[in-house]
């Protein structure tokens, strides 16, 4: 194999089918094809509905990330697949999808961690991770904060969420304003017209010693705040209720991950997932962490959601660290943890 293999990678964890090529650290093609319309209408994502979206949009992604990047089936060196965790009927398409290509190429494959990946996609932009780094994976599933001292062979969990997820608590806010679906981007531009201080929303185990994180109670607070103003009559100052609710998100995100590196003596934050691309998380996460004399890596907004580029950027780590790769009869693991890079 190539000193710099190319790596085709398959993300089908949720409603996004993404395919990915990379060689080493340099990003080739990144194509992905969103249900998240065929979604907005039931206000959240259907398992059933994002399978079915997967198989239609499979063979056509595939090719459009091999046009992209100028290369031919027979050209990739490798494959990657996201094995877990995500939605069980969703991970089987790709993971099927991804074994089909291998087999009939007598290629490699490797199936993969998707938080991992989520971490070593920031290498595509800004180059080899530091070791160890702590990384912050926020999104609709997760809300994750990670100790890195090797993306392919030791990341280990320091703290999660109890509950909702951050990117989950925005959905339901959303949902709450009548703003639609997705929730974040939406009350993302909203809260930019509001005042982040206009209502003193609580921050769930702010101060409670862990690294874990709490969004329902939040959540709850909000609904409750909104529905008392319209039982008494009164406008729901919507553009205020979405700055501060992303305000108190953003300021206990921010809080855990810099005690994580203070507690850890790290040095470099990375923050991934879908949360990762709201403009306020990375202003006030730049903000403190350079205060704090941290240095910040979030990957550009489009390789924070869900893609093949991260999948295919750990798939590149993984043969260059010389680690065996999956066998054929690797399963799609809904529930993989973290620990578990690769299967």
């Amino acid at each position: 194999m190539r000193e710099e293999p190319l790596v085709l990678g398959i993300e089908t964890s949720c409603d996004e089918t993404g395919v990915g090529v990379v060689r080493g650290h340099t990003l080739l093609a990144d194509a992905i094809a969103s249900s998240v319309e065929q979604h907005a209408r039931f206000g959240g994502v259907v398992p059933e509905v994002a399978s079915r979206a997967h198989l239609e949009a499979m063979g056509p992604t595939v090719e459009r990330a091999l046009n992209e990047a100028g290369v031919a089936f027979t050209d990739i060196d490798a494959f990657a697949v996201t094995a877990g965790p995500g939605l069980p009927g969703a991970l089987m398409v790709g993971v099927a999808a991804a074994k089909a290509y291998a087999l009939s190429l007598g290629k490699p494959l490797y199936g993969v961690n998707h938080l991992a990946a989520h971490v070593c996609v920031d290498q595509l932009e800004h180059g080899p991770l530091p070791k160890p780094c702590v990384a912050m994976l926020v999104s609709g599933g997760h809300s994750s904060l990670l100790l890195v001292p090797d993306v392919a062979g030791d990341v280990r969990s320091l703290g999660s969420t109890v509950d909702d997820a951050a990117g989950e608590a925005f959905d339901k806010v959303a949902r709450v304003l009548g703003l639609g679906f997705p929730g974040g981007p939406v009350i993302d531009r909203m809260a930019r017209e509001g005042d982040p201080a206009a209502i003193a929303f609580p921050r769930g185990k702010y101060n409670d010693g862990t690294y874990d994180f709490s969004f329902s109670g939040l959540k709850t607070a909000v609904a409750r705040w909104v529905e008392a103003k319209e039982r008494a009559g009164e406008a729901v100052p919507v553009a205020d209720v979405a700055a501060s609710f992303q305000e108190a998100v953003v300021d206990v995100l921010t809080q855990k991950a810099l005690k994580v590196c203070k507690d850890n003596g790290v040095h470099d934050l990375l923050i991934g997932g879908g949360v990762a691309a709201n403009s306020r998380l990375r202003a006030l996460a730049a903000e403190r962490c350079e205060a704090a004399g941290v240095r910040l890596r979030v990957p550009r907004p489009k390789l924070c959601t869900d893609n093949g580029a991260m999948v295919a950027a750990l798939g590149s780590e993984l043969v260059a660290a010389g680690l065996d790769p999956s066998d054929l009869d690797l399963p799609a693991d809904s529930s993989l943890p973290i620990e578990s890079i690769t299967l």
